[in-house]
């Protein structure tokens, strides 16, 4: 009896699944925010509370954001990966600035105390790779020129998060320097071990994995990305991190074949994540955080423009793609989760999980709304605002004959590599 409750319970849920990217698609937006909505409906006070396929879904949600990384780590190379953090460092002090400081002082201004500061600081610091990266694929940019600064502000993330999770641990648990201090040098060591060994003998390790066999290339693929994964984990270092490194030592016909493979079982776990992360919050702890929750995420949300406009500037991208940038980071997710968990396990402060649970929940909701929407709206107010100007302004008589066309500057993409490209007439001034 409870196998068939599990049947009927996961058969519902992915049938609802389906139904909900049908609508997204139709109306041409990316599906999270229903799946998140749908999540909610499941969860515990919602209209449908699921009872027996909860742990099956928790764990199916951690397979998603696994297989979200490893598939945005086959897209690029160990030696692309280097160079974009080389050149992006700077950025990730920014991404730093920006983000992790506004939460810090919110959680001081709401009496909390310094360590639920230093807790609410990750929580608005870290952007979700799982939701960001799935957002690229659905909106088609992962092979934009913004997308490597894009990616590059979120390793950083992610390999920072091997110095700020084992930090955060000791403070929670209130071990001593010298606890903290071992802690912290295990996941530094991890973390550099499995990137010294995607650098050095990525083309070893895609040699081994590849195979003309779709079957067993697939099991190896996701045999060894669970393994590296869980290893990481074990050792205090994001799974997420494992499985990217994974992708990245992937290389030629062995990243070609598992991309293919793994983009079906990606999009259904990836698809279970996002309903979990709705399955875990409780509607009516929400309401009363709501208010504060909502002007934080404003906030953060046009800290984390700012900072992929400027990273983007930085790298030479057109204003479109620095929008695009901006935009694409404002999500957070299931690493604001992780921080917020362990800081409720811990006892910290009552209010902390309802109140990460709303401001996790708005922007991982409107993140994809303005990784596709930021760049129009800000081009269509430019566009208004020089419409407004030009009623106004004296007559030029130097300005072209009525019916001439001015010329137009090619689109994104025309203008070679590191070139900022000229926007078209009436777009926004640099």
């Amino acid at each position: 009896m409870h196998t068939a409750t599990v049947f009927i319970e996961l058969g519902s849920v992915i049938l609802v699944l389906g139904l909900l990217g049908r609508i997204a698609g139709r109306y041409g937006f990316s599906p999270i925010p229903l799946y998140l909505l749908g999540g909610l409906a499941f969860g515990k006070g919602g209209l449908l509370p699921l009872s027996a396929s909860e742990e099956f879904v928790a764990t199916g949600a951690e397979i998603g954001v696994v297989l979200l990384l490893l598939m945005l780590g086959l897209e690029y190379t160990a030696a692309d990966l280097v160079t974009n953090l080389k050149a992006q460092y700077p950025a990730g002090a920014v991404d730093f600035l920006l983000n992790a400081l506004p939460g810090a002082a919110a959680a001081l201004l709401l009496g909390w105390g310094p360590v639920a500061a230093v807790v609410l600081a990750g929580v608005t610091w870290i952007s979700s790779s799982g939701v960001i990266a799935k957002v690229l694929g659905d909106l088609g940019r992962l092979g934009n020129r913004e997308t490597p600064v894009i990616l590059s502000i979120l390793v950083l993330e992610d390999l920072a998060m091997a110095v700020y999770l084992p930090i955060l641990t000791a403070l929670l648990a209130g071990a001593g320097l010298l606890a903290g201090s071992v802690t912290l040098a295990i996941a530094l060591a991890t973390a550099g071990a499995v990137l010294f060994v995607a650098l050095r003998y990525g083309r070893v390790i895609s040699k081994f994995v590849s195979h003309d066999d779709p079957e067993k290339l697939l099991l190896v693929v996701l045999g060894l990305t669970l393994l590296v994964a869980g290893l990481a984990q074990q050792l205090q270092v994001s799974a997420a991190v494992g499985a990217f490194l994974v992708g990245i030592a992937l290389s030629g016909e062995a990243a070609e074949g598992a991309h293919t493979l793994l983009s079906p079982l990606r999009d259904l776990f990836a698809a279970v994540f996002f309903v979990f992360f709705g399955l875990s919050t409780d509607p009516t702890s929400i309401p009363p955080v709501l208010l504060p929750a909502l002007l934080l995420a404003l906030v953060t949300a046009l800290t984390k423009v700012a900072t992929g406009y400027w990273a983007a500037r930085r790298a030479g991208i057109a204003v479109r793609g620095r929008w695009r940038a901006g935009g694409a980071l404002v999500s957070r997710g299931e690493f604001s989760i992780v921080i917020a968990g362990l800081a409720v396990t811990a006892g910290i402060e009552p209010e902390l999980g309802p109140f990460a649970t709303a401001y996790v929940l708005i922007l991982v909701v409107t993140g994809p709304l303005a990784a596709r929407y930021t760049q129009p709206a800000v081009e269509r107010l430019g566009a208004l605002r020089q419409r407004r100007r030009g009623r106004w302004a004296p007559a030029d008589p130097s300005a072209p004959a009525a019916g001439r066309l001015p010329a137009t500057a090619p689109e994104d993409g025309a203008a070679p590599d590191g070139v900022a490209q000229e926007e078209p007439a009436g777009g926004l001034p640099r």
